[in-house]
């Protein structure tokens, strides 16, 4: 089930840019919500979708201004949140469904998602073009782009903006507190809120080993792959870019210099650092070269 309101939820962005929200309803009170930025020349065109990472959310940082940008370079771009990923009106207010979100959940949800785009059920969607359809994933939401884009050949290109490299990223004492207790914590420095963690994240890793080893997909899969690494970024996801480029060489690395893992994007995004805009400008580059 769908529900959006056709004009009432339309909102008119910067130049003649449009954006229009919906929620779909996929049983056991979860609920994957999104917004549709519309190009002003609203013609048959390629898709976008943005996939935040972790602790990341549809309306956070830089979400909204790259799917303003993306609008404006002629895509439909749609940034959403995961069933799981613990929000729902505001940061972090349904800490029982972070608690068990896992990769499988992320990409069931994308099923979904297209499932949906091509039954025109989405905003604007009946001028999609479904043979240009392309991902930007973030941190995490990078993994679950490639592992999605590897299974389903509508993904024509995935820019991959600070990713990981491996999808078992947590720490081992996290780990074990979450195998001992069945429950750990992670800190969110941001928002003051310690978020827990269930075993079945660990458990969906360990049962998907091959499926989910982004390494080994990146050598095999046939969308190109921009990977676009900020270089103050962590140690482990800057060693994490030069593995995937290493292992992928017939993708493409982009190193930006000095930028941070929301490439020195603060939340809320007042003003817009010069990293930002070069990450915007090299993936907007990389989509107009494969899907246009």
């Amino acid at each position: 089930m769908i529900r959006y309101r056709k004009g009432e939820d339309v909102n008119v962005l910067f130049d003649g840019i449009y954006s229009e929200s919906f929620s779909i309803s996929l049983g056991d009170d979860l609920f994957f919500r999104g917004e549709v930025h519309a190009p002003k020349d609203r013609a048959n065109k390629p898709v976008i979708l943005v996939c935040h990472g972790f602790k990341g959310h549809k309306d956070w940082n830089f979400f909204p201004r790259t799917a303003d940008e993306l609008a404006s370079n002629g895509y439909y771009a749609i940034r959403f949140n995961f069933s799981c990923n613990g929000v729902k009106d505001v940061d972090f207010d349904e800490l029982d469904k972070f608690a068990v979100n896992t990769y499988s959940r992320e990409l069931d949800d994308l099923a979904v998602l297209m499932e949906y785009m091509k039954e025109q059920k989405l905003p604007f969607s009946e001028q999609f073009d479904l043979e240009r359809v392309g991902m930007i994933g973030h941190s995490r939401g990078g993994a679950t782009s490639v592992i999605f884009a590897a299974e389903n050949p509508e993904v024509k290109g995935i820019a991959c903006w600070n990713g990981v490299s491996d999808v078992d990223f947590l720490n081992e004492d996290l780990k074990e507190d979450i195998c001992k207790n069945g429950t750990g914590y992670i800190a969110n420095k941001r928002t003051n809120q310690d978020m827990p963690l269930k075993s079945n994240i660990l458990e969906d890793i360990k049962n998907n080993k091959d499926r989910f080893n982004i390494l080994t997909t990146l050598k095999t899969m046939d969308a190109p792959v921009l990977i676009v690494q900020g270089d103050a970024d962590s140690e482990w996801l800057r060693k994490g870019a030069e593995k995937m480029n290493q292992a992928a060489p017939h993708h493409s690395l982009v190193i930006i210099e000095g930028g941070t893992h929301t490439f020195n994007a603060s939340h809320p995004l007042n003003e817009v650092p010069i990293q930002l805009n070069q990450a915007q400008d090299e993936t907007i580059n990389f989509f107009h070269n494969i899907l246009w």
